[in-house]
């Protein structure tokens, strides 16, 4: 049985191209196959790095029978590597079908590690690191942004969004509607790029840096923005726990309405309990 190709996932910069790493330069130098989202643009990398490696396209829109080549050719035995047109491929890029696919046939999956926006961004943000989730890019449209915007209110977590330039304002503002004009929010511009740019302040002095400068508004983003914190956690979840026992007391004593209300809520039965007989109606 002949000897399995090695599916590498290699990073590549996401603007300056001396970003690049020495592993990243050799392994793209020894496969057979270079797959990329964009040959035009994943050819002017190559060059600059001197790499003569056969290059095939291959996203997200790419044909089942174009997937299964490259499939073909790991069991036959030859390496392939994996790019996107920037960063880490498969963080809110192509090749996940490939990757599982390859992986369902027992072919051995590296990473070659590198350029991430994401993390770039989250390293010169100032804002909390130790948990955070990644979002991607938001809905195009803006009732189902909102819609999804209005989901994370209340996560706790940092929030890491992408963003393209013809969306961003519309973004920030909607982010405005659901977050609130205080929450704290980074925008890093066109990373490791010549015209790169950082924002830190709040939603709604973001939206104003952005509409007095309209070069602000050309080129990627990474919108970081910090989590709810918990007293605005613990002030929302009240308010539901109130609104709940409301409800609850016409079948229900207060006592059983606030510990039905805080057990579906979180909010802590103590303070529900007192704010709920402040706020009771005298029989």
């Amino acid at each position: 049985m002949s000897k399995l190709g090695t599916l590498f996932i290699v990073a590549t910069p996401i603007g300056n191209l001396d970003d690049i790493s020495k592993r990243a330069v050799a392994v793209l130098q020894s496969v057979h196959t270079i797959a990329a989202e964009d040959t035009r643009h994943s050819n002017k990398l190559l060059q600059s790095v001197q790499v003569k490696t056969r290059l095939v396209s291959h996203h997200d829109f790419s044909s089942d029978q174009a997937t299964r080549k490259l499939i073909d050719r790991l069991l036959a035995g030859d390496s392939i590597a994996l790019i996107s047109d920037a960063g880490t491929p498969l963080i809110s890029d192509p090749g996940y079908k490939l990757v599982i696919l390859a992986r369902t046939h027992g072919i051995p999956v590296i990473p070659i590690p590198g350029a991430s926006a994401v993390t770039a961004a989250l390293s010169v943000a100032g804002l909390p690191t130790d948990k955070f989730v990644f979002e991607g890019f938001l809905p195009g449209k803006s009732a189902a942004r909102q819609h999804r915007l209005d989901e994370l209110v209340l996560e706790p977590r940092t929030l890491v969004f992408y963003e393209s330039p013809h969306r961003i304002v519309q973004s920030l503002k909607d982010m405005q509607l659901a977050f609130g004009d205080d929450r704290e929010i980074f925008i890093a511009r066109e990373l490791t790029k010549k015209f790169e740019s950082h924002f830190l302040g709040n939603l709604v002095e973001s939206v104003r840096w952005l509409e007095q400068d309209n070069n602000q508004q050309r080129g990627e983003f990474v919108v970081i923005i910090a989590g709810c914190a918990e007293q605005e956690l613990e002030s929302r979840r009240q308010r539901q726990a109130l609104e709940l026992v409301e409800l609850l007391r016409c079948d229900v004593s207060m006592k059983k309405a606030v510990a039905i209300a805080c057990q579906i809520t979180g909010a802590r039965k103590n303070q529900v309990y007192e704010a709920a007989l402040r706020n009771a109606t005298p029989d």
